[in-house]
């Protein structure tokens, strides 16, 4: 004789396991969508910022801007970008369209950067890489080229990376590689305006920095150590 409850009973569980992993999948791609919304507010706040900048610059005296002036979340939302890529993979539309607004912020610094050092001369010039990378799987030395940069900053944090995805459909990246006359050979870096491809390590790019960072570098940790022995 069929056990009746029992089929019910088991039609009952079934349902609601299924109920529950539809609703937590909902609940998780909403708070997915939620974290994306939250960066892309971030990144269009940045670039308010960033633009608002430019005209507080023309306005206040050399001796009063420092380095530090220069969009300072750059990195942090860089990285929280990155994670979201990870996350949601390279070619989701939302991530594509994070990254054509973080490119937008990180080209916005780099012409703040030039007008920093046309208002106040070589003395302060910010020292940068501009670095072009695929992640389609035509780069197998691209990754491995991200973590030296972040290792590289790590050591020099006056140093400005600004990542531009190669593939990514923005005219104003287009711009950026025929400017400097980039390959599509990746990994491309571009340092004091002069661009190179292939992978560099740690060592290799270390030493086609300027000294002028490396002894700013070396002063800000000599300071820090004496405020420290002081305390």
């Amino acid at each position: 004789m069929i056990d009746t409850r029992k089929y019910i009973f088991t039609f009952v569980l079934t349902v609601a396991i299924f109920a529950t992993a539809f609703f937590a999948s909902s609940f998780f791609s909403e708070k997915k969508v939620q974290t994306v919304k939250q960066i892309q507010d971030n990144i269009a706040i940045d670039i308010t910022s960033s633009e608002t900048q430019f005209d507080l610059l023309k306005e206040v005296p050399c001796s009063d801007i420092n380095e530090s002036m220069l969009s300072p979340q750059l990195s942090e939302i860089g990285d929280r970008l990155s994670r979201t890529e990870t996350d949601r993979g390279a070619k989701d539309a939302d991530v594509v369209y994070l990254k054509k607004y973080y490119s937008l912020l990180e080209v916005k610094d780099y012409l703040l950067s030039r007008q920093f050092v046309a208002k106040c001369g070589q003395t302060k010039k910010p020292v940068s890489i501009i670095y072009f990378y695929s992640n389609t799987g035509d780069c197998p030395d691209c990754e491995r080229e991200g973590y030296v940069l972040t290792r590289l900053k790590q050591e020099y944090p006056d140093l400005h990376v600004y990542s531009f995805d190669y593939n990514l459909d923005l005219s104003v990246v287009d711009s950026m590689k025929q400017i400097y006359n980039i390959p599509s050979a990746l990994p491309a870096l571009v340092i004091n305006d002069k661009a190179t491809t292939g992978f560099k390590s740690l060592e290799e790019l270390d030493a086609l920095l300027p000294d002028s960072l490396k002894a700013a570098t070396s002063t800000s940790v000599t300071d820090a150590t004496t405020t420290k022995k002081t305390k």
